[in-house]
């Protein structure tokens, strides 16, 4: 049911008193008019600065300028007028205020007022009067339309056709989904008129837009610096499992019947690339990322956690499609017998579990975990998530991979290193680790006043010993459970 439709059934219920939740008054007030036509009604205005307006003209009614006014006019107005009123919340704290709406209320004389307001709480005395309506967001194919409409006007004033793939065009009308129609055009045409374009970096900056604009920095966190698959080593079936699903996940209307994929859980070895394999997921399906810090939700008053977990996790629905990513979750959902921190960790895992189900927004998650142990249960069901992969330490092969890697960010001549005999030598060592080896022999180089050569990454890789031998046992256990219950990401 579209809002009009929703406007016409108040209207048949004699809904007296609608509040309109919106920043976007004009776009209420075109639709309001046409409500209004449809429905042999007239529009009647109230400003503070303008007072009462009638009609398509917006005739001025004198002396109305006051809200205690206005609504006494309202009281004597003709019955099939719908009145309209803006900003009107920062009056509905007066006791005077809220008895002439109720009395207004209490005429039962088919008069409709309508409020336009932001989000806001109406006081007690008037909620059972009152119906809030919520107005739809643009759908895909109008965030479309709109985009077509703007290049369109660009192309009338420049004679030129705007520049754009077919991939960049279902990106932007992606990330443009879950904004107001305003916001969608404005944002178009920023993209566009710049340089008569659509290219990735107008579809990272509206991202950053969008960002701002859900407000969304206290509980979720854009990560900006995202790689792609190719700048992480090894890994090569979890790749491969991301290869096969992006297209059905970025365009499920090209794959009906196919599920869009919900996400992945990644356990495995402190340092393997957990956090890294989450961030190339939204590199190499050129998604925004947003990480989920479980430490920053947690509150001090009854319900504060769980109620910012559900903001933080309807914003990932309203900035869809997007990779939401969950550092170390078992730290935010580890339970023990359910109350050793008051039902916190249990009724953090009903919200997220309830959210989950229900989802149907295009929001990849991307878990990950460092002790399985600690997780409940319920969370590891099949169905929770597509696939929970194991990530193990590198083999000899994605070891080389992890050393060309990072000696070619270093632009290091990869001729002049013998990666193979690091590879050996790095046996037991996690890619966090091979990276600290370099970063080592660099400092070597550096106080010798020379570069880095082969000598110094050997001797920083035989100097110290790594976590696989500190944490031979945990490791050995956590690989033993894994074995049978998850599948190799390498």
């Amino acid at each position: 049911m579209d809002d009009l439709a929703r406007l016409e059934e108040l209207l048949l219920q004699k809904q007296g008193l609608v509040i309109i939740n919106s920043h976007e008054e004009q776009r209420i007030l075109a639709m309001l008019d046409r409500f209004a036509l449809l429905n042999g009604r007239s529009v009647t205005t109230w400003s503070v600065t303008a007072g009462l307006r009638e009609g398509s003209t917006r005739k001025p009614v004198y002396n109305t300028e006051e809200i205690p006014d206005a609504l006494r006019h309202v009281m004597t107005s003709p019955n099939n007028s719908i009145y309209v009123f803006f900003d009107a919340h920062h009056f509905l704290a007066d006791p005077t205020v809220i008895r002439l709406v109720k009395d207004i209320m209490a005429m039962d004389s088919g008069r409709m007022m309508v409020m336009i307001t932001p989000d806001f709480e109406l006081p007690d005395d008037l909620k059972k009067v009152a119906a809030v309506l919520e107005p739809k967001l643009p759908s895909r194919e109008r965030v479309f339309a709109i985009l077509k409409e703007e290049a369109g006007k660009w192309a009338d004033q420049s004679g030129q056709k705007v520049a754009a793939s077919r991939e960049s065009i279902s990106l932007m009308t992606q990330h443009l989904s879950g904004l107001t129609e305003s916001d969608v055009r404005k944002l178009c045409r920023m993209s566009i008129h710049d340089d008569g374009a659509v290219t990735a970096a107008d579809i990272n900056r509206v991202l950053r837009h969008k960002h701002q604009m859900m407000e969304s920095a206290e509980l979720l966190t854009l990560e900006t610096e995202v790689p792609t698959l190719d700048e992480i080593g090894g890994l090569s079936r979890l790749k491969q499992w991301l290869k096969i699903r992006r297209e059905v996940f970025i365009s499920p209307d090209n794959a009906p019947g196919l599920p869009p994929p919900k996400g992945v859980l990644l356990l495995g070895v402190q340092g393997a690339g957990k956090s890294l394999a989450a961030k190339c997921v939204a590199g190499s399906w050129q998604l925004p990322l947003f990480r989920l810090d479980f430490g920053q939700l947690y509150g001090k008053f009854h319900g504060e956690s769980e109620t910012n977990l559900r903001n933080a996790l309807n914003i990932a629905r309203t900035i869809a499609p997007c990779v939401l990513w969950m550092d170390e979750i078992e730290k935010g959902l580890a339970t023990d017998s359910g109350d050793g921190d008051g039902g916190v960790s249990r009724r953090m895992l009903a919200t997220l579990l309830t959210w989950m189900n229900e989802r149907e927004e295009p929001v990849f998650i991307v878990a990950t975990a460092n002790d399985i142990s600690s997780l409940p249960p319920e969370l590891l069901r099949k169905g929770r998530f597509d696939e929970i992969f194991f990530v193990d330490l590198p083999d000899d092969a994605a070891r080389c991979q992890i050393f060309g890697i990072h000696l070619a960010k270093r632009k290091l001549d990869l001729a002049a290193f013998s990666v193979e005999r690091l590879a050996e030598l790095a046996d037991g060592y996690s890619g966090a680790e091979i990276e600290q080896a370099i970063i080592s022999a660099a400092y070597a180089g550096h106080a010798e006043k020379r570069g880095i050569n082969q000598a110094d990454i050997e001797n920083a890789i035989t100097q110290t010993q790594p976590l696989s031998v500190v944490m031979a046992e945990q490791i050995a256990a956590l690989r033993a459970w894994a074995g049978s219950r998850t599948v190799p990401a390498n």
